[in-house]
């Protein structure tokens, strides 16, 4: 079973919010003037970003009657999306304290913290009431989780029945090895990966039927060329960008990702499932 202490070091960063801080100040911004766009480039630590995020979300059906959960929030980026998007009231929890230190500080920045509360804790038992939740999501965060089973047996808990559950993970759709480190492990030790269909078949044992399933491998190639177009040339990194969240080796992690998906060994997949009966 995977430590989660050591899932939760490997994301710690003590010092997450001074830098966010010092970046906004080289943008010529502070606490009191920063808009959600000012901080686009820290808020999705996902695949395709902003962008995937828009696809995933716009799939749920939200509204502004909705309390939606954000499960493995980070540092609550996806959370004040659907906050100042959806005009939902969204709770977030993560493994990494400091996410939630750092998200906190963000949403108050942003006016967002009476819409939003972000919770530290494990999302394999959630500090949550039964059958609280119109709607949930997670963003690339079952690479960090073992017990699937547990993970969305306890998601199912916490949905109305005939709620919308949508699920971003970077999956196994081949065969391959990874190298290491990538963004959500720097060894085997915290990586569980799995296949779509040991998703899917954990998700209709826990009481969900599957809705839709797309398979990013595309975009995700686009979005990582993109990138590299946009860097190509420039030696001093952004004021504000995922660099900050993960550190100096993220080009490294990056690539071995990039290769996996190239090869055909990993894709970025997206389910929409719905709760059709308590498990």
């Amino acid at each position: 079973m995977l430590n989660e202490n050591k899932v939760s070091e490997h994301y710690q960063n003590t010092y997450l919010l001074a830098a966010i801080t010092n970046g906004l100040k080289q943008l010529g911004k502070t606490p009191e003037t920063v808009n959600l766009e000012d901080i686009t480039a820290i808020e999705e630590f996902h695949i395709g970003g902003r962008a995937a995020s828009k696809n995933l979300l716009g799939q749920l059906n939200l509204t502004h009657k909705n309390h939606v959960l954000d499960i493995g929030c980070g540092i609550g980026g996806t959370s004040r999306f659907v906050a100042s998007h959806f005009k939902s009231t969204v709770s977030g929890i993560d493994l990494t304290s400091e996410y939630i230190e750092t998200g906190r500080a963000l949403c108050s920045w942003l006016d967002l913290d009476g819409q939003i509360n972000l919770y530290h804790g494990s999302a394999l038992s959630m500090p949550f009431e039964d059958k609280a939740f119109d709607a949930a999501y997670m963003m690339h965060v079952g690479m960090n989780i073992e017990n699937k089973e547990q993970l969305f047996s306890e998601v199912n808990r916490l949905l109305c029945t005939n709620s919308l559950f949508g699920i971003y993970d970077v999956m196994q759709t081949g065969e391959g090895n990874l190298n290491f480190p990538v963004p959500w492990a720097n060894s085997p030790e915290i990586s569980s990966l799995a296949s779509v269909e040991q998703y899917k078949e954990t998700l209709q044992a826990t009481g969900f039927e599957i809705i839709a399933e797309h398979n990013h491998r595309e975009l995700a190639l686009e979005f990582f060329s993109e990138q590299r177009a946009q860097k190509a040339g420039i030696k001093k990194p952004p004021a504000l960008g995922l660099h900050l969240i993960m550190d100096e080796s993220i080009s490294n992690k990056m690539n071995n990702v990039v290769e996996s998906i190239s090869s055909g060994h990993l894709a970025p997949v997206e389910l929409i499932v719905r709760k059709i009966k308590s498990f």
